[in-house]
């Protein structure tokens, strides 16, 4: 049985829609933002002497990012930064999948937005921004500590850990209050800081709201520390 493919929030009177694949709808502006795709992380990690890792995430990041434009047909695409796990990755990228890339951006507005990982520009198709402003919302790589209202940002890998029928489960998720939202990492192999990480549960208000990607994508609130 399949739940509900996204939750619904404002930000700074914009209308969002989070989906349940970890990326954020914003349908008046016909704009698709995702977080930390982080392509060519078993590359980078086999590169400097890690885990031989199974070199697949890079096709089924993009098999679940072209499955959302497909549903959506969005006129921008917004990546908010660590699109690549180093610069190398970049490089490096396998021609297939720089052709699937640039399928993608064909005949839409592409945004990368500069994150940590990936500082520099990138020989890709598309607009290269520290930041884009569009229509009261502020798009960037990570949360600024003191924000205006309207900052959406990825870079912590937002996790939640619930019990269910006596098991753990642990699913990547939004984190929101209102001022700012954080999206989760869109990439397949990802880790990710626990929603009530000191570092996260500094940048929101109560109440704030976790949204938790996969099906049903269910809403609740943000954990808080005692």
């Amino acid at each position: 049985m399949t739940g509900a493919p996204q939750q619904d929030l404002t930000l700074a009177g914009a209308r969002l829609a989070a989906r349940a694949s970890g990326a954020l709808w914003w349908e008046a502006e016909r704009l698709l933002c995702v977080a930390d795709l982080h392509f060519g992380k078993s590359e980078r990690v086999a590169r400097r002497g890690g885990a031989l890792l199974p070199p697949y995430e890079t096709a089924e990041t993009l098999d679940r990012l072209a499955a959302e434009i497909l549903r959506l047909a969005p006129a921008v695409v917004v990546c908010l930064g660590d699109s690549f796990d180093d610069l190398d990755c970049a490089d490096a990228l396998a021609p297939r999948d720089a052709d699937r890339l640039a399928a993608l951006a064909a005949g839409r507005d592409w945004v990368w937005i500069a994150g940590n990982h990936d500082p520099g520009p990138l020989a890709l198709p598309g607009a290269h921004l520290a930041e884009l402003r569009r229509g009261g919302l502020v798009f960037r790589h990570a949360a600024a500590a003191e924000t205006e209202a309207g900052e959406v940002s990825g870079h912590f890998h937002p996790k939640f850990r619930l019990s269910a029928r006596g098991r753990a489960i642990v699913r990547a998720c939004f984190l929101h209050d209102s001022r700012r939202l954080i999206l989760p990492a869109f990439g397949a192999y990802t880790g990710g800081l626990r929603a009530d990480h000191p570092a996260l549960l500094a940048l929101f208000e109560a109440p704030a709201r976790a949204i938790l990607t996969g099906e049903p994508c269910v809403c609740v609130p943000m954990p808080r520390r005692a």
